[in-house]
C-alpha cells in the first residue's frame, strides 16, 4: 500500500535505483508468482496513515489506558510476578555491547557477552544444586518440554507423566511438543494442592521416562520432592522438577533432592512483567547428562598467553552434530534477559535474595491468615512459597471486579484450568505492603458482608 506518511528512510529516488537494480519497472513485478486469486486486491482495511507525531500521541493515549503494576498493587502471579528490580539491571542491558550482540560465535570479539553468560550459568547451578547449567532458554514453559524431550531420547522410553499442579501453560507446551518425538503424556493426579503420591505411584511402569513436578508448585505450595524422587527412580524414571529460582534461595536445592533435571524461569529475577514476555528459561543437570543439553553452554578456558578466557562449547542441536544424535533443534538463547537475571543476582546478593525470598513467604503467610480471621477459606494443606488459594462465595470474576474498582489487580482464576469455581490464586511480593494488603483485605470483606 502506497501511503502519504513513511517512516522508513526510503525515497522514491531510493525505491527506483532498487527496482533498476532488479530490473523491474514496479514493485507489483515482485509478485508475479503469486497467483492473482490469492493476492490483495486494493487497500487495506486499516485507518489511513497519519504522521509519526500523532501516531506516538495516539499509541501513548491508547497505552495510559492499560491498568498495569506501576499505578495499581497487583495480586495476580502465576507465573508472571510483580519483583523488585534493582536499577543497575537496565543500566547494564541497556549498553549497546550487550543490548545488540549477537551469537557470541568468535570468542576473541565476545568475551564480555561469554563471561556474562558463564556467570549467569553458575549463578543457576548454585541456586539449583545442579552441575551444569546452558546459556539460557526461551522460557520456562520450553525448557520443561525440552527436558522431557531429552528424558525421551535419553531413557529410549516412550512416556512422561507430569503433575496436574504444573503450570497449565508448561503442560499445553508440553503436550504439543510430544507430538514431534510421538511420546505419550500423561498427567499425575492431586490430593488437594499437591501430586497424589499413591496415584502417581500406580501410574509408573517401565515405560516411564520422566517425571516432572513444580517447585513451588502452580498453587504456591512445597511438593515433597523426596519421596516423588524415590517414586521415579524405582522405575528407573529421570525426576524433572521446574522451580521457581527466588524460592530456591530458601528451598532446599532440587538438585540436593535427587533431580536429574532442574529447569524453570528466571522472570522472578530481574524480568519484568511486561504483559507476560519475553521471559528466559534456565535448563540444569548433572554432569552425566552434560552432553546432551539443548542449546548453548559458555565453558572456562584459558588462552595461548595463559589468561582466562570463555568460549562456546559442547552444543548439542542438530545444526552442530550429526541430526540423528542431536537432542533438541532450538538454536536460539534469550541471552539478554539472562544477563539482567544475573546482573540483579549479583546485586542482590546470597543474602539480599535469600531476604527477597524471606519476604515472599512472610507477607503471603500475613495475607493469609487475615483472611482466614475474615472468614475465608485458604484451601492450601501444604506449605507454600507465595501464591495460595482462596475461595470466595462469588465468581472471580465479580471479585476481581470490585477489586479493580479499588484501585486493585486481583489474582488468578482457577475456575478456568481447574475448574475450580469460585476459586482464586493470590500471588504475594515483596512488592506488596501491609497497607495494600490490609486493603484487599477489607474490599474483599465488604463485598462478603454486603
Amino acid at each position: 500500500m502506497t501511503s502519504t506518511y513513511r517512516y522508513l528512510p526510503d525515497t522514491k529516488q531510493d525505491q527506483e535505483e532498487m527496482l533498476a537494480l532488479l530490473t523491474i519497472s514496479s514493485v507489483d513485478e515482485l509478485f508475479e508468482d503469486v497467483p492473482k486469486e490469492i493476492r490483495l486486491d486494493g487497500e487495506l482495511n486499516i485507518p489511513n496513515a497519519v504522521p509519526e507525531p500523532l501516531l506516538v500521541k495516539k499509541m501513548h493515549q491508547l497505552s495510559s489506558q492499560n491498568k498495569h503494576a506501576n499505578h495499581y498493587p497487583i495480586f495476580l502471579g502465576a507465573g508472571t510476578y510483580d519483583h523488585y528490580i534493582p536499577s543497575v539491571v537496565n543500566h547494564v542491558i541497556s549498553r549497546s555491547e550487550f543490548y545488540t550482540a549477537y551469537t557470541p560465535y568468535q570468542p576473541e570479539i565476545s568475551q564480555g557477552e561469554l563471561q556474562a553468560i558463564f556467570e549467569f550459568q553458575t549463578m543457576v547451578c548454585e541456586l539449583t544444586g545442579m552441575d551444569v547449567a546452558n546459556s539460557s532458554m526461551y522460557d520456562g514453559p520450553t525448557s520443561l518440554a525440552e527436558a522431557a524431550s531429552l528424558a525421551i531420547t535419553s531413557t529410549r522410553r516412550s512416556k512422561v507423566i507430569v503433575s496436574k499442579s504444573v503450570h497449565p501453560e508448561s503442560r499445553a507446551i508440553l503436550n504439543t511438543v510430544s507430538g514431534g518425538l510421538e511420546y505419550t503424556v500423561e498427567e499425575a493426579a492431586l490430593d488437594g494442592d499437591i501430586t497424589d503420591l499413591e496415584k502417581l505411584q500406580e501410574q509408573m511402569d517401565q515405560d516411564t521416562a520422566a517425571v516432572i513436578v513444580q517447585y513451588p508448585n502452580f498453587f504456591g505450595s512445597i511438593e515433597d520432592l523426596t519421596k516423588i524422587k524415590t517414586i521415579s527412580e524405582e522405575k528407573g524414571a529421570l525426576f524433572i522438577v521446574s522451580a521457581n529460582p527466588l524460592a530456591l534461595a530458601l528451598l532446599e536445592a532440587p538438585g540436593k533432592l535427587g533431580a536429574d533435571i532442574v529447569i524453570g524461569d528466571m522472570q522472578p529475577l530481574g524480568i519484568p512483567m511486561s504483559f507476560g514476555g519475553p521471559h528466559c528459561g534456565y535448563f540444569a543437570v548433572k554432569k552425566k547428562m552434560m552432553r546432551k543439553v539443548p542449546g548453548r553452554i559458555v565453558g572456562q578456558t584459558t588462552d595461548d598467553q595463559g589468561k582466562r578466557g570463555f568460549v562456546l562449547t559442547l552444543q548439542a542441536r542438530e545444526q552442530h552434530i550429526r541430526r540423528d544424535k542431536a537432542s533438541s533443534n532450538i538454536c536460539s538463547n534469550q541471552a539478554l534477559n539472562a544477563l539482567a537475571s544475573a546482573v540483579c543476582m549479583a546485586s542482590l546478593g546470597k543474602e539480599g535474595i535469600r531476604q527477597m525470598a524471606q519476604l515472599n513467604i512472610e507477607k503471603a503467610d500475613y495475607m493469609a491468615k487475615c483472611l482466614q480471621k475474615k472468614g475465608f477459606n485458604v484451601k492450601n494443606k501444604a506449605p507454600f512459597f507465595n501464591e495460595f488459594i482462596v475461595e470466595f462465595p462469588l465468581p472471580v470474576k465479580e471479585v476481581n471486579g470490585k477489586l479493580l474498582e479499588a484501585g486493585m489487580i486481583g489474582g488468578f482464576d482457577l475456575g478456568n484450568d481447574y475448574r475450580l469455581e469460585n476459586e482464586m490464586l493470590i500471588a504475594v511480593t515483596e512488592q506488596r505492603t501491609k497497607e495494600e494488603i490490609d486493603q484487599f483485605v477489607k474490599v474483599l470483606e465488604a463485598m462478603k458482608n454486603g
